[in-house]
């Protein structure tokens, strides 16, 4: 590998570490609630009988509601005026009202139709579902501006990531917890107290980045030249054409004309597929991988899997941790684009691995795979976060305006629908494979086979598509510091 100089980074540009800290108090709320919201809908299935493919309906759904309400959440919040700025009055009240929601909604009747039960989930997730967006959306756009440093927004994406991923440490014992014999009666009991428990966190730590952090201002940064790696150092000047001005006029069709412009800007358009693809095959295998611990490993012991599962789900936490603190060296040294090749390979031979080490014989085998996989989420939102930095510049070169909550609600709006899809086709697969929930240990042989193919061969195909999305990426290090420089020099007049 060449060498390559990189200056230090300004001292106006850094975060401080309590700050950095912080925000990612609002990535560890917004796991929780999106890791929560989807691993407590196995009890609709294991607690109520529900059927597999109403549960997936369940989870998808109430995200089609956000394809409108995250874009226009995020240009109420660019074009908000208060005392208090554009993102933090937001957050404050959004991060109380999902967690009252939250813990409402699983306050679940009893004894009632399995229509009562669809229609319950599906109204009560839709309220809930809109409360998550008036705390995300500012609170993501709120990352994208806290620095100009190409980076040091990497760094802030490192940490709030980090803990994000605490989130996802605890997120594999609900299941065990919500089934304990020795704490509730049933799961349906064990859900209603772990929902309170959850709500109740959410809003005593949600609202902690709206009192701590301050918007920054607009003034302009000072930046210092760096003289990328061979990767990038072949990267030409922002062309003439990509820089010219877009003017939008004001009023309701600013909206409009922002969201198109938004989604056919094809920089941003390649990390949303490629964000869609990794996360989306990583979480229709993360619930219907449960299945095949308890069915295939375990031969239908619901506690025994349960726990497997749960240490499976933390090993993946522990070694996303690690990863993070990879991911941002190897961005450091290779650029964001090499580093996301690299760490999502290494994910793909996590998968394959799932083949080998679920084994029936060596149980323990199963927790092999997740130190691999890891690599995946583990480079994904440390990466793109800090990408998407970069494509709001890029984005106000063009169009002279700061859309850090349109970008931040459409890539996180694809995020949720990848999580939607994930749950309504692993519902659907479920059924494809023929499982019987009343057959209990005795499923057939070619259900156990393809439950075992399902969950092996989707993640390693979404992994290598999005790898190849991620090639035609143009924003290299090279070309993000000219940007700057561009914005400086015109903001400086």
């Amino acid at each position: 590998m060449h060498s390559k100089e990189i200056n230090k980074i300004a001292a106006e540009d850094r975060v401080p570490p309590i700050q950095k800290f912080i925000y990612g108090l609002g990535a560890f709320v917004n796991n929780l609630l999106g890791a929560a919201i989807g691993g407590m809908l196995i009890v609709l299935n294991l607690g109520l009988g529900m059927n597999p493919a109403l549960v997936g309906l369940l989870g998808a759904l109430p995200r089609l509601t956000d394809a409108l309400t995250d874009p226009l959440m995020g240009y109420i919040s660019d074009h908000s005026k208060t005392k208090w700025g554009r993102r933090r009055p937001f957050i404050f009240f959004g991060a109380i009202a999902a967690g009252l929601i939250f813990a409402m909604l699983w306050q679940v009747p009893r004894e009632q139709s399995e229509s009562f039960y669809f229609w319950f989930f599906l109204i009560g997730s839709v309220l809930f579902y809109l409360a998550y967006t008036v705390f995300a959306t500012p609170w993501v756009a709120l990352g994208y501006e806290l620095t100009p440093d190409y980076h040091e927004r990497t760094s802030l994406m490192a940490v709030q990531n980090f803990m994000g991923q605490i989130a996802w440490l605890t997120a594999p014992w609900f299941l065990w917890f919500m089934q304990s014999d020795l704490l509730f009666d049933d799961m349906i009991e064990g859900a209603g107290w772990l929902a309170i428990i959850i709500g109740g966190f959410t809003i005593c730590v949600g609202i902690l980045p709206a009192i701590f952090l301050k918007e920054p201002s607009k003034k302009p940064a000072k930046h210092t030249q760096i003289t990328a790696d061979t990767d990038e150092a072949n990267t030409n000047s922002v062309d003439k054409k990509e820089a010219n001005v877009e003017e939008f006029p004001a009023g309701v069709g600013d909206f409009f004309k922002g969201f198109l412009a938004t989604i056919k800007f094809k920089p941003f358009l390649s990390l949303c597929g490629a964000t869609f693809l990794v996360f989306n095959g990583f979480m229709m295998v993360s619930s219907f991988q449960t299945y095949v611990i308890i069915y295939y490993v375990f031969g239908g012991d619901q506690a025994l899997g349960a726990e497997y599962a749960g240490w499976s789900g933390t090993v993946s936490a522990i070694s996303t941790f690690c990863v993070i603190f990879i991911v941002t060296k190897l961005s450091a040294s290779l650029g964001k684009r090499r580093a996301f090749y690299a760490v999502t390979g290494i994910s793909i031979f996590g998968y394959a691995l799932k083949w080998i080490c679920y084994n029936p014989e060596h149980p323990l085998l199963l927790l092999i795979p997740p130190v691999f996989i890891a690599f995946g989420l583990g480079g994904l939102f440390t990466l793109m976060g800090s990408m998407i930095a970069d494509v709001c510049d890029f984005d106000e070169l063009k169009t002279r305006e700061r859309r850090e909550g349109m970008f931040g609600s459409i890539y996180w709006w694809v995020v949720k629908l990848g999580m939607a899809v994930a749950l309504a086709a692993g519902g659907v697969l479920l059924n494809v494979t023929g499982f019987d929930v009343a057959l209990g240990s005795a499923q057939t042989d070619d259900t156990i086979f393809l439950m075992r193919l399902f969950d092996v061969l989707i993640p390693i195909i979404t992994s290598a598509i999005a790898i190849w999305l991620i090639m035609g990426y143009p924003i290299t290090e090279a070309k993000a510091n000219e940007v700057r420089q561009e914005l400086e020099a015109r903001k400086a007049k």
